[in-house]
């Protein structure tokens, strides 16, 4: 069996709640729902750390596009499940960066899910990527003091 991450290995988490429009014919959490997830416990990581402009998203010239999402299903989850969704930047490379996501049924403590993505920085005016600042490896090695940066 892989290497799962565990909740130790991560310093954020988000809770979310299994809405009824989330909800497939067969009772669980449609399969898509979990990306959306990831990317709003990615936004409320990216506030949490100190990463988000002051006069809040899209306020400022950056520009990140998510270009990957990785999504293991371990478990199900089903309405009015209460789901703790860990989030971590786990590397920094030249001009992307990458997450690690574990999302756990608090009740029962069992691993719905797994997942990984990737984000790029882009040049406004180019549309091509463009590497990351010092300033943002700064402010993610001091929350994550493990991380790994592969420049």
């Amino acid at each position: 069996m892989d290497n799962l991450l565990t909740q130790k290995d991560f310093k954020h988490c988000t809770i979310v709640k299994v809405r009824f429009n989330e909800v497939d014919m067969l009772g669980v959490c449609n399969n898509a729902v979990y990306i959306n997830y990831f990317e709003h416990s990615r936004l409320e990581y990216v506030k949490s750390v100190g990463l988000m402009p002051g006069g809040g998203i899209f306020s400022d010239d950056e520009i990140y596009f998510m270009v990957r999402n990785e999504i293991n299903y371990r478990s199900h989850s089903r309405y009015d499940d209460e789901l703790a969704v860990f989030t971590r930047i786990s590397y920094i490379k030249n001009s992307s960066y990458g997450f690690d996501h574990l999302v756990i049924n608090t009740k029962t403590d069992q691993i719905i899910a797994d997942g990984k993505g990737v984000v790029a920085h882009v040049d406004k005016s180019t549309g091509k990527s463009t590497p990351l600042s010092d300033e943002f490896i700064t402010i993610v090695k001091t929350y994550e003091p493990n991380i790994k940066i592969l420049r």
